[in-house]
């Protein structure tokens, strides 16, 4: 717990601030900071709720990781999957990608075998799995792109520079797809994937051991509205009148049942579809931030995740809206 003083307003600052350090740092009653300020115990309690609303009070719930197990059997139980990988939450965005991250590289390493071939997604999350430093015992693996190249501005979050960084962090090897990620209309997309170097790659990813996949949201900041692969009112349309709900590894979109949806937005993208993942017996669904609730829901009705990687409050969230929301 936090407190911190704001300028809000002198006189009324200064009196939540006392309050609350008297209630959350000193351990007094509502009773007790009643009588002394001289005012109600229902104000007193008033008080102390506007004082976290002004943003006075700060307050974090550190979980113990036997919760995060709890939490990893129900989901287990639920969705029918091999693992659930929790994270504990954290404050920053990326600190928190980075504590996801790090289960997922500690995962890899305790399954990874010599021989074995991994596709990789592309987005920040995957990133963040690949750049993840930790002591890691060599794997003779191929890494192989499920998706085409991102502009240049991708940059880290592209798949093939995804690929090749985990190449070189377990000393194996990577595979290009040798094609844009996001074609301008169908036809041009087909030409890609009729291309033999393009059908080689794809066939190998197809019959992959593990994948990692990104899976995202369908806010209008979405990465790929960032990159231009979609604008922001496509999105905004394939969410209300398709009831899109996220993307799975930034090829198929899905509604929260879990159900691919034809969208303006569809046959775009160069990689592998959600039922090509299916078959792939290690699926790892990697998305840390705390936005993507909806989707990852989507995501593990689909019955493509083997494994989820996120944070505590987006299982447990994940969990609230399964209940809330039926198939």
């Amino acid at each position: 717990m936090i407190i911190k003083k704001l300028d809000i307003s002198a006189q009324q600052t200064d009196l939540l601030t006392e309050i609350s350090v008297a209630y959350y740092q000193e351990g007094s009653t509502q009773e007790e900071i009643s009588k002394k300020f001289s005012i109600s115990r229902a104000k007193v309690g008033r008080m102390l709720k506007q004082a976290r609303k002004e943003g006075i009070v700060e307050i974090t719930v550190k979980y113990h990781p036997v919760f995060s197990a709890q939490i990893e059997q129900r989901l287990i139980k639920r969705f029918s999957i091999k693992r659930a990988l929790i994270a504990l939450d954290q404050n920053n965005e990326e600190e928190q990608r980075l504590q996801v991250a790090g289960l997922v590289s500690n995962y890899l390493a305790s399954i990874l075998k010599d021989g074995m071939v991994v596709t990789v997604g592309q987005g920040r999350n995957v990133s963040a799995v690949a750049h993840h430093v930790g002591v890691i015992a060599p794997r003779d693996c191929k890494f192989v792109c499920a998706i085409g190249g991102i502009h240049p501005r991708g940059g880290m979050f592209n798949a093939d520079h995804i690929s090749r960084q985990l190449a070189k962090k377990y000393g194996g090897s990577s595979e290009t797809l040798y094609a844009p990620a996001y074609a301008e209309n169908k036809a041009q997309k087909m030409a890609f994937m009729q291309n033999e170097t393009v059908k080689q790659t794809l066939d190998l990813a197809r019959k992959a051991d593990v994948s990692l996949v990104g899976i995202g949201n369908m806010s209008e900041n979405n990465y790929m509205v960032s990159l231009g692969w979609f604008t922001a009112d496509e999105v905004l349309q394939s969410r209300l009148n398709n009831g899109v709900v996220g993307d799975f590894g930034g090829y198929d979109f899905f509604n929260v049942q879990g159900n691919v949806a034809n969208t303006v937005m569809n046959d775009r993208v160069i990689g592998l579809s959600i039922d090509e993942f299916r078959p792939i017996s290690n699926v790892i669904a990697i998305a840390s931030e705390n936005n993507k609730p909806l989707a990852l829901l989507g995501a593990l009705r689909s019955g493509a995740v083997d494994v989820l990687a996120t944070s505590v409050s987006n299982a447990l969230t994940i969990l609230n809206l399964d209940e809330q929301i039926k198939v």
